[in-house]
């Protein structure tokens, strides 16, 4: 057995164990909703945009519970969702589990209707209004700097990336292809715009103008090249820093003080799901107060659920700005606002 894969039993035999032992210690009345139903010896399909080291824990921690064998293939959201299409006279998967909403629910016709026994515990704003994609877990922009480059330039949020200093050193990627960059974009708008998304291009025009023509390939290498020190500060989302910040890399977390848009992360059944039943006793299970308080405490996600206790790894939801906004209507734009970037960019570019 490799080293890494040795590296992984030991992490998922850790984290299962303090699963149980947050399950033992919760209280009668707390809501479960991990679901019923006889599904153990059958086999259930995910795609998922998640990392292998986030999504396994959980995996394993389900697999044990209910007896159920998960295979899962990890994709880009774009990906899977061509993938989900492509497929659906002969769905090959059950579930997909993780893709923001903006890109998820234009595609809301690959998804069957089901709301989980946790819906009533959701925070506001986190409700499943579609009826077929249910939040997992929502997310803060936020910048990543590196401490190392930095040095004396202020960074508090939006407006001080159009500092002279930093141009050519911010690391972003394209927003028609990263989800993470398409939400930058909505988070720029709106909190440079006051709320208005239409008055925040002038702050863009700026802001494309500073990055000087540097447009990174993925989500991924925008953190990585600051981790790495190719660039001073990325706009990345709200979980990637801290496995940096674990190992030991210069880095710190800039919460945007002109406020900030939560995204949200859902999971749904895929139309003509062959495993209904273990499908939707996976999202009963993943939107359970045991495992949403788990993911909180240990995985660095801000959970859907609004009955579960800030533990401090991440910033408290009181403690940040955030600006209302209507996912229809950013969805309904989302074209026109891609067109007007790539026009800047390639004016200036």
């Amino acid at each position: 057995m490799s080293s890494s894969k040795i590296l992984r039993v030991l992490l998922v035999a850790l984290l299962l164990a303090g699963l149980i032992m947050l399950v033992a210690c919760s209280s009668d009345d707390a809501p479960a909703g991990t679901g019923d139903g006889d599904i153990a010896g059958t086999t259930l399909v995910i795609y998922s945009t998640f990392t292998s080291d986030f999504a396994y824990p959980i995996i394993e921690m389900f697999e044990e519970q209910y007896g159920v064998t998960v295979e899962i293939i990890f994709a880009g959201t774009g990906t899977t969702l061509a993938r989900i299409r492509a497929e659906a006279a002969n769905p090959q998967a059950d579930l997909m589990w993780g893709g923001g909403l903006f890109s998820v629910v234009p595609e809301i016709d690959l998804f069957e209707d089901f709301l989980s026994v946790n819906e009533p515990y959701m925070m506001e704003g986190q409700e499943n209004v579609e009826g077929s994609v249910t939040r997992f877990i929502t997310s803060a922009r936020l910048l990543m700097v590196n401490t190392d480059l930095i040095g004396d330039i202020e960074i508090r949020g939006y407006a001080c990336l159009l500092n002279p200093a930093l141009r050519g050193q911010i690391a972003i990627t394209d927003p028609a292809a990263s989800a993470s960059s398409f939400n930058h974009l909505v988070n720029q708008l709106y909190a440079m715009g006051n709320g208005d998304p239409h008055a925040g291009w002038d702050y863009m025009e700026e802001f494309i103008i500073n990055v000087d023509g540097i447009m990174l390939p993925g989500s991924s290498a925008v953190h990585h090249g600051v981790a790495d020190g190719e660039f001073i500060v990325g706009l990345t989302y709200e979980e990637a820093p801290f496995p940096h910040i674990e190992a030991g890399a210069p880095v710190k977390v800039v919460y945007i003080d002109e406020g900030i848009v939560a995204t949200s992360t859902g999971v749904g059944i895929i139309n003509g799901a062959r495993n209904r039943a273990a499908a939707e006793a996976f999202i009963n299970f993943v939107t359970s107060y045991e495992v949403q308080v788990f993911v909180e405490a240990n995985l660095f996600r801000r959970v859907a659920r609004a009955d579960v206790p800030s533990t401090g790894a991440l910033v408290a939801n009181a403690d940040l700005k955030w600006i209302p906004t209507d996912t229809s209507y950013i969805l309904y734009h989302r074209d026109a606002w891609l067109d007007r970037f790539m026009d800047l960019w390639m004016d200036h570019h």
